[in-house]
C-alpha cells in the first residue's frame, strides 16, 4: 500500500516539475534570445567600427597625398567627409588638417575654429590638447594676451602632454607683450629644465641672448624664433594605431 502512495507521489512531483519547465521554457528560450542579439549586435558594432576606421584611414592618406600634390580642392573634400562621418580619432585629425590649409592660406579666424572643432571632438588628450596648442599658436601674433595666455594655461600642468610647449609660447608670449624680465625667466628655466627639447633649449638661449643684448631688433627676430617653434603637424611622440587610439611613440625624441 506503501508503494501505490509513492508512486501517485512520484507521478504528481513529475507533473508538477513538467508543469514549471513548460511555464519557464518561454522565458528560459526569451533570454537566450536576448543574449544572442546582444552578442551579435556587438560584433556588428565592432565590425562596423573596424570597417570605419579601415575606410577613413584610406581617404586620410588620399587626402594627404592630394594635399602634397597640391590638389587642394580634392584634399579638403576628403578631410570634410572625414570630418562628417569618420571616427573620432579620423574626425579629430582631419579637422586639423583643414585648419592647417586655412592657416596657410592666412584665414587665422577659419583656421582657429576647425582647431577648437577638433579639440572638442577629440577622443584623447594627446590629441585633444594639440589641436588647442595649435589653436593657441594661431592666435599667438594677433589676439590680445589675456585670450592667447587663458589658452596656454589649461595645457600648462604637471601631467599635460604639452605642457612644455605651452611654457615656450608663454614666454614668447610675454615677449610679444614686452615683458622682458618675466620672459626672460620662463626662458632661463627653459634652458635648463630636463623635460625640454634640445629645440627648445636653442631657442631659449637665442631669446635670452636677444633680450641681454636690448637691441632694436629683438621683436623681430623674436618673432622668427616663434614662428619655428610653431608646431605644424602631429609630433612624431605621437602615433595613431590601427584601432584608431592614440599613443606614444616608442621611437620618440627624448629630452636632452
Amino acid at each position: 500500500m506503501v508503494d501505490v502512495f509513492e508512486e501517485v507521489e512520484d507521478q504528481l512531483r513529475t507533473e508538477r516539475y513538467r508543469s514549471l519547465a513548460i511555464k519557464a521554457l518561454p522565458v528560459a528560450l526569451g533570454v537566450g534570445a536576448l543574449v544572442l542579439l546582444g552578442a551579435l549586435g556587438l560584433w556588428g558594432w565592432d565590425s562596423w567600427q573596424t570597417g570605419a576606421r579601415a575606410k577613413a584611414s584610406e581617404s586620410y592618406s588620399k587626402a594627404m597625398e592630394a594635399s602634397a600634390q597640391g590638389d587642394q580642392v580634392k584634399a579638403v573634400s576628403l578631410y570634410s567627409e572625414i570630418a562628417r562621418t569618420g571616427p573620432a580619432a579620423y574626425k579629430t585629425m582631419a579637422l586639423m588638417q583643414q585648419g592647417g590649409m586655412r592657416l596657410d592660406a592666412g584665414q587665422t579666424e577659419e583656421a582657429v575654429k576647425f582647431f577648437d572643432d577638433a579639440a572638442k571632438a577629440s577622443p584623447d588628450p594627446l590629441l585633444g590638447d594639440f589641436a588647442r596648442l595649435k589653436s593657441a599658436f594661431a592666435l599667438m601674433d594677433t589676439a590680445p594676451y589675456k585670450d592667447v595666455e587663458a589658452r596656454l594655461i589649461p595645457l600648462n600642468t604637471d601631467k599635460g602632454p604639452y605642457r612644455m610647449e605651452a611654457k615656450e609660447a608663454l614666454a614668447f608670449l610675454k615677449l610679444r607683450e614686452g615683458k622682458f624680465k618675466e620672459a626672460r625667466t620662463d626662458f632661463v628655466v627653459l634652458s635648463q629644465i630636463f623635460d625640454a627639447s634640445q629645440g627648445m633649449r636653442q631657442r631659449a638661449k637665442a631669446a635670452i641672448s636677444l633680450i641681454d643684448s636690448g637691441s632694436a631688433g629683438v621683436m623681430a627676430e623674436a618673432v622668427k624664433l616663434a614662428s619655428s617653434a610653431k608646431p605644424n603637424q602631429l609630433p612624431e611622440s605621437v602615433i595613431l594605431q590601427p584601432n584608431g587610439s592614440i599613443s606614444p611613440s616608442p621611437s620618440a625624441e627624448a629630452p636632452q
